[in-house]
């Protein structure tokens, strides 16, 4: 029996196909959500904000004889490790390719947290004047100090959220803070009676650069061009993809 061209390329092909995939790099295993710090055990009270009771905690303590919000924390989960950064914390599904932090939840939530923290909004920044001029206004609203608290190498860490953004051009972390600019409510032209829809969503809740939607931003010019130049992930103290991260959440004291 003669054994044709066809029929080499067809064996060969049927070799190659039934040939074992290479083994995959395995992938580091996430680390699991620590428990709830507390800033003070006396306080020994935690409030869900959220409906399933877990996703958002609020820190209840005794301020003047009144119950009072002292710092808010909501799960997130670590989507990026390394590269260039423009937000610090997205909405799961549109902007992991440049955050550090997504969370499984409609960003409106993280803004009404803020409000029970105490905070106030303010204003995203502004790009143009009332004459349709090119202008920076700066982003405005309380101070909201943003912080870590997570494991890594079987050990817990808790520190400011802007010792995972590093700056290259000063070899340091990035050193401004966030204030509660509030994003934007949407109103749907088409059903004016639609809950309007909160901006953040569209990914900007926690952000580096500047933009219009922003939850949480710097009220410093930051372009997406000097975002993406300037500042990046900061790699070795970041744990690893899809471990879970209380970011906490507090308005300062005036």
């Amino acid at each position: 029996m003669k054994t044709t061209v066809l029929g080499l390329v067809a064996c060969a092909a049927l070799a190659v196909a039934l040939r074992p995939a290479p083994a995959q790099p395995e992938q580091p295993k996430g680390e699991a959500l620590p428990d709830f710090p507390m800033i003070d055990a006396k306080n020994n009270k935690q409030a869900p904000l959220h409906p399933d009771k877990k996703s958002i905690i609020a820190e209840v303590a005794t301020v003047a004889g009144k119950a009072k919000v002292v710092r808010v924390g909501i799960v997130t989960e670590v989507c990026l490790r390394e590269g260039p950064l423009e937000q610090f914390l997205c909405k799961k599904g549109t902007k992991e390719h440049e955050a550090v932090l997504r969370v499984d939840m409609d960003a409106e939530l993280v803004h009404l947290a803020i409000i029970a923290a105490d905070g106030k909004s303010g204003t995203p920044t502004g790009f143009i004047d009332k004459n349709e001029q090119p202008k920076h206004t700066p982003a405005t609203g309380s101070k909201v100090n943003v912080s870590v608290h997570y494991k890594k190498d079987g050990k817990l860490h808790t520190h400011a959220a802007q010792e995972w953004i590093w700056d290259t051009k000063k070899k340091a972390p990035i050193a401004h803070q966030w204030v509660f600019a509030g994003s934007v409510y949407i109103k749907n032209p088409d059903n004016p009676n639609a809950k309007p829809y909160y901006g953040a969503n569209s990914g900007d809740i926690i952000s580096i650069s500047n933009f219009p939607y922003s939850t949480l931003e710097f009220p410093v010019p930051i372009s997406k061009d000097e975002a993406q130049l300037t500042y990046e992930a900061k790699t070795d103290k970041i744990p690893p993809l899809t471990s879970k991260v209380w970011m906490l959440l507090e308005v300062p004291a005036k």
